[in-house]
């Protein structure tokens, strides 16, 4: 039931991946590593991302807006909106 030997391959292959057949003993660290790798330069490039946005129009008080949370500029522009509002009252 296994479907035969493994098919021959040629042992001079080399492969960035690790050829036929691989399975190293530290994949999980590996893993790991990599993932780390991954989710630094995804902060990175959300935090440039966020740091250079710019809106030409604010999004409407009280809807649901995303980048709310993470915008400089739409935090300062609500923050001074809140500032006015108290003033008035």
């Amino acid at each position: 039931m296994g479907g035969g030997p493994k098919v021959p391959y040629p042992k001079h292959v080399w492969s960035p991946a690790g050829g036929w057949y691989t399975q190293p003993s530290n994949w999980k660290a590996n893993t790991a590593v990599f993932m780390g790798v991954i989710l630094g330069i995804t902060a990175l490039t959300w935090k440039l991302s966020a740091d250079r946005e710019f809106r030409h129009k604010m999004p409407e008080p009280g809807r649901f807006y995303p980048s709310r949370y993470w915008s400089k500029q739409i935090r300062e522009h609500e923050a001074a909106q809140k500032a006015n509002k108290t003033e008035e009252s």
